[in-house]
């Protein structure tokens, strides 16, 4: 699949403006990470891309959260392994890949950053540094929704938390005008 006819099904499929941009943020995390690992930065930027296209058919059905996304996806040509870290980003099935690892960490770590920027005084995200939002991390009130058990099993990628971080916070930088921050 190109990204071309993941943005066609996401128009289809995802009516929230922000779940798009998150849609986003996680697609340019994933390729980011991919790159420092040696992995495949387009299967691994689609399946960020793609997580959660079921969002606003599931988010009163949570049980079928991934599992929708895996039916529509199909019929399209997407590899298993990326079906398997949607499902498993969904906590859908156990995570036994470093795509279904990371795609898990980074879910919450889109949301903690994008706040993160919104609070910080200028309000752009070229501003933050990951010391900044590190910061944020240890605040638990702030961004209360951003688990941070989630986050922190990005570590299990071989990287330290801060690097983890960082990597995800360069990679939404360089898509601030995509993201609207």
């Amino acid at each position: 699949m190109i990204r071309e006819e993941a943005l066609k099904l996401i128009n289809e499929h995802v009516k929230t403006r922000n779940l798009r941009k998150h849609m986003i943020a996680a697609e340019v995390c994933m390729r980011a990470l991919a790159a420092r690992l040696g992995e495949n930065e387009d299967e691994w930027a689609m399946a960020g891309l793609l997580h959660d296209l079921d969002y606003d058919q599931t988010v009163n059905d949570f049980e079928r959260h991934g599992i929708l996304t895996k039916e529509i996806l199909q019929t399209y040509d997407v590899s298993p392994a990326m079906l398997d870290a949607i499902i498993a980003h969904a906590g859908k099935k156990t995570i036994s890949s470093k795509m279904e690892l990371a795609l898990y960490a980074v879910d919450p770590l889109t949301g903690l950053i994008v706040a993160a920027a919104l609070m910080h005084p200028t309000k752009k995200i070229a501003n933050v540094d990951t010391g900044f939002v590190m910061n944020r991390f240890k605040e638990k009130r702030f961004a209360a929704g951003a688990d941070r058990d989630q986050i922190r099993r990005g570590e299990g990628l071989g990287l330290s938390l801060e690097e983890f971080v960082g990597i995800c916070l360069g990679a939404m930088q360089g898509a601030a005008g995509e993201l609207g921050l």
